[in-house]
């Protein structure tokens, strides 16, 4: 007979869940709905980019039961990260790093709900190398879960077996669960202290996909007076087939290499106009803040 208890399993999933529950906190979202935000360090909240809107009003409430005006510091569509400060956090705790982790290791998903611990556990699905997202953003790692979280989880962390954070729980297509990082969270985290923003790379075209036999791409179909794409020559009806020497498949494969790294350098746009190829050097812009 095995020496399994499932009771004791059950009990210290449940015993890690409380002990990070302190961390957390929650808040109605622009979507009418509740979501969760958690202390990363120093007073600073992280949660989920989409659950927030600038200039919006937030009020988060804490673990305590207790609300709390928040600031909302930046945002980084890239990464799927927002930072907010509210105005006292104290005795809330931060999560201690965790180490790698492996598909098929327990995965502790925990979240707030106006004050109500949330907590389901599953496993990691998938573990990959870095990634680009949709938005351009380095992903440190590509993290999969196989749990059964709903929306009010979403913005909160999720822990390995030792109650460690391994990131933070996103919704991917088909509201697939994700986690973003702790590595990525970090550097978006410096970055909207810094700056309350992180720099998107800009060509300042609008492109419509191009898929038939002369020619495979994004085609411009407007131009900012004022952007790079324009000060290079790009003329409306140009379909951009490559970028760097490497073949561009439509406008969200472009849209993916104008991440944070982008903004400044210069690059060499493979552009078909009239049937002809040619190759066009523009310095990439910084997306302005709107």
């Amino acid at each position: 007979m095995s020496d399994f208890n499932l009771n004791a399993f059950s009990q210290a999933v449940a015993d890690l869940a409380a002990k990070a529950t302190p961390a957390l906190a929650s808040f109605a979202t622009h979507h009418h709905r509740t979501a969760s935000a958690f202390h990363w360090s120093d007073g600073y909240f992280v949660t989920a980019e989409e659950a927030v809107e600038a200039g919006e009003e937030i009020e988060l409430t804490l673990a305590s039961g207790g609300t709390v005006k928040a600031e909302l510091i930046g945002r980084d569509p890239s990464t799927g990260v927002a930072l907010l400060k509210p105005a006292d956090a104290a005795g809330a705790p931060v999560l201690a790093k965790a180490d790698a982790v492996r598909p098929g290791n327990i995965a502790i998903a925990i979240g707030n709900s106006q004050g109500s611990a949330l907590a389901v556990s599953g496993s990691v699905g998938e573990v990959g190398p870095a990634w680009r997202s949709m938005r351009g953003g380095t992903i440190d790692r590509r993290i999969h879960l196989a749990v059964g979280a709903g929306g009010r989880f979403e913005g909160g962390p999720v822990l390995d077996a030792k109650g460690a954070l391994i990131g933070m729980l996103l919704f991917g297509p088909r509201g697939r669960a994700l986690v973003m990082p702790y590595e990525t969270i970090e550097r978006a985290v410096a970055t909207l202290r810094e700056k309350g923003h992180v720099a998107r790379g800009y060509l300042g075209a609008g492109l419509h996909p191009v898929r038939d036999r002369d020619a495979h791409g994004a085609m411009v179909m407007s131009l900012d007076d004022a952007g790079p794409a324009k000060a290079a020559g790009l003329s409306l009806g140009d379909i951009i087939v490559a970028w760097n020497g490497e073949a561009v498949h439509g406008p969200r494969d472009l849209i993916r290499r104008l991440g944070p790294d982008s903004a400044g350098a210069s690059v060499t746009l493979g552009v078909v106009r009239g049937g002809e190829q040619r190759d066009v050097t523009l310095t990439i812009g910084e997306k302005p803040l709107s």
